[in-house]
């Protein structure tokens, strides 16, 4: 956390991937985030990939640094304390952000009638408001047809899920403008995105829909070569995999140099009648500049040539699983300033990121884990709502909400 937002507090109900990375996002740049969860926990709480204890590292990850509060939600004396919670007073409170819109509970509407410059940022499936997910929005709009191998007839899907990704950072910009708007007008608002409509919006702006329009053909599958201009993946002689690139002037001419391949490559620009300085054009013979340089790689282990692609400033990498890179590359270790080792309660010791992002007025500091279910219960009941002891008391009494033992950190209790 850089604590950029200090003072800042936001209320979040969500699950899946963008409104918890909102959130995130927002706690790691110093923002107290709470979270709303339910006493079984969140629909996330058990998603993978897990630690050997059973809890979920997917979890944790996107709740790094929150609160947690855990309430019955069905309990209409629970409705009550959650609403009070979003529309506590403040000058920098009454922000809400979730993907579990109920009507007459947790809508804008009903919730502005207690705080009428609540903000609330609400993110839906699509723009209709069915549901969806990344992995339904992604077919949807056609991106799965351009994946894969060339020649490939089915669809691939991706493992990344890009739109959430994208959406929950669309949920901050969206969040902080309306705040900006809010401090200058006093007027809040409800500001409403679909996933869907985002993930058409980046197509649209990376020019695949007027592609679509006024082109005669889909755009085809094209393996791991770089759509535009050039760069291919390439076996070396020890069985590793490595992606060159060959985007830029400089780039191109860097690897051409490098793999002594200059001369040959002017030949087969002149013999075609093409300029292999234009980006477009490497894209079209990209499988006769493959040919060209694949030999070059094949009969090369990467050691062999490694140095003397990091001397000339090359733009390339080894493909590398997951443990490996962990494993391999510093900047995904505690070498880098983004990463601190953090205990996560219930599942050990590993590598965190903070926020990426360096504020030249604020220092980095170290990233904080995720809470367990219900750990700030009674902090948030006392300390925002203001409730008595003797009224939280009662609440635990009748089951109503749960807290973790602090002599037992992963056992809730449910009563005072």
């Amino acid at each position: 956390m850089n604590r950029i937002l200090d003072g800042m507090r936001v209320v979040e109900s969500s699950a899946f991937v963008a409104v918890p990375l909102a959130g995130m996002t927002l706690a790691q740049m110093g923002a107290e985030v709470i979270r709303i969860d339910r006493l079984e926990g969140g629909l996330d709480a058990g998603r993978l990939p897990l630690a050997p204890s059973g809890d979920s590292l997917f979890w944790a990850g996107l709740n790094k640094g929150k609160k947690s509060i855990a309430v019955d939600m069905r309990n209409p004396e629970a409705r009550d304390l959650i609403t009070q919670l979003i529309t506590a007073p403040g000058k920098d409170a009454g922000l809400f952000m979730t993907n579990l819109r109920v009507p007459g509970f947790t809508d804008y509407k009903t919730l502005s009638a207690q705080r009428p410059d609540l903000i609330m940022a609400t993110l839906t499936g699509d723009r209709h408001g069915n549901p969806q997910v990344d992995y339904t929005v992604n077919p949807a709009i056609g991106i799965p047809a351009m994946t894969g191998p060339e020649g490939h007839d089915d669809p691939v899907a991706h493992a990344l899920p890009c739109w959430d990704l994208i959406a929950g950072h669309q949920m901050v910009s969206s969040l902080l403008a309306a705040e900006r708007h809010r401090l200058r007008k006093g007027a809040g608002q409800e500001v409403v995105m679909s996933l869907k409509d985002i993930a058409a919006a980046t197509i649209g702006h990376l020019g695949m829909i007027g592609d679509a329009v006024i082109n005669d053909n889909d755009r085809e599958k094209s393996g791991n070569a770089l759509y535009g201009a050039y760069g291919q993946d390439f076996v070396c002689a020890d069985g590793q995999r490595v992606m060159v690139i060959g985007l830029t002037d400089g780039q191109w001419k860097g690897l051409l140099k490098v793999t002594g391949t200059t001369e040959v490559m002017a030949k087969l620009g002149k013999r075609l009648g093409r300029d292999m300085n234009d980006e477009g054009t490497r894209w079209d013979l990209r499988h006769q500049i493959t040919g060209i340089l694949a030999p070059w790689f094949a009969s090369r282990r990467v050691e062999e040539f490694a140095s003397d692609f990091e001397a000339r400033g090359l733009t390339w990498s080894v493909f590398r699983t997951v443990k490996e890179a962990v494993r391999q590359d510093p900047d995904l270790s505690e070498a880098n300033p983004m990463f601190s080792m953090v205990d996560q309660p219930g599942m050990g010791r590993f590598p965190v990121p903070g926020y990426p992002a360096e504020f030249g007025s604020h220092g980095r500091c170290k990233p904080a884990p995720a809470p367990r279910l219900g750990e700030h219960t009674e902090e948030i009941l006392g300390d925002v709502i203001r409730l008595s002891d003797g009224e939280i008391g009662q609440l635990f009494d009748k089951g109503i909400v749960q807290a973790l033992d602090t002599a037992a950190p992963n056992v809730r209790r449910s009563a005072a």
